[in-house]
């Protein structure tokens, strides 16, 4: 699987309704976004799919839409695929659910999680934090740009690179190994044109 230079996430916990979560990932499918993630780490499955159904109603003829964490979700919301962390459900399960035809991402965070993953069933592989992040609130350790490099080393799946990224520091983390990078803050302000100037960063 090719995987786009930028991957928008998109956090419910930054917004108070469907409309301003929706009409933030049609302003990024404007500026080019092709990968959007759904993550809501705190809410009621109810309003998850709601929340997806919207979001793939309204975007998902331009651009693959991923579910964090729930796979059973993403298929009732017709998602293009899934995402896990390490403390989530496993691959193994997850292709269950989903089957051999979904997008499936992992999330890794030191050298021997990244070596484990590359012998998963999985489409890509995301390393971070890269740099320091305000968007979980108990982050793993920062592994800097030396660790996309080693990460680059250890897999030759598509690798996404998360955590603290933005247009100032996108550059050297691609130049580095990573395909892809994940942003969420920094697309928030005027979505349609910072996802327009990371791409341009980024080609």
């Amino acid at each position: 699987m090719g995987i786009p230079r930028l991957y928008a996430i998109v956090d419910a916990s930054c917004f108070t309704s469907i409309g301003g979560l929706v009409e933030f990932a049609r302003l990024l499918a404007e500026g080019g976004v092709r990968l959007i993630q759904y993550r809501n780490k705190c809410g009621a499955t109810r309003r998850m799919l709601a929340d997806a159904r919207e979001l793939k109603r309204v975007v998902g003829g331009q651009a693959k839409l991923i579910m964090n964490d729930r796979a059973d979700l993403a298929l009732a919301a017709n998602f293009d695929g899934v995402h896990v962390g390490q403390d989530d459900l496993s691959v193994e399960a997850v292709r269950k659910v989903v089957g051999p035809g979904m997008i499936v991402g992992i999330s890794t965070h030191n050298p021997e999680q990244i070596a484990a993953a590359h012998l998963l069933d999985v489409d890509y592989v995301a390393v971070g934090p890269v740099f320091a992040t305000t968007s979980k609130e108990n982050p793993d350790p920062v592994v800097g740009v030396d660790g996309v490099r080693r990460a680059r080393e250890l897999t030759s799946k598509p690798l996404v690179a998360i955590g603290g990224i933005t247009r100032a520091n996108a550059r050297a983390v691609v130049d580095a190994g990573a395909d892809s990078v994940a942003v969420i803050s920094d697309l928030i302000e005027a979505p349609r044109e910072s996802a327009q100037e990371f791409l341009k960063l980024l080609t």
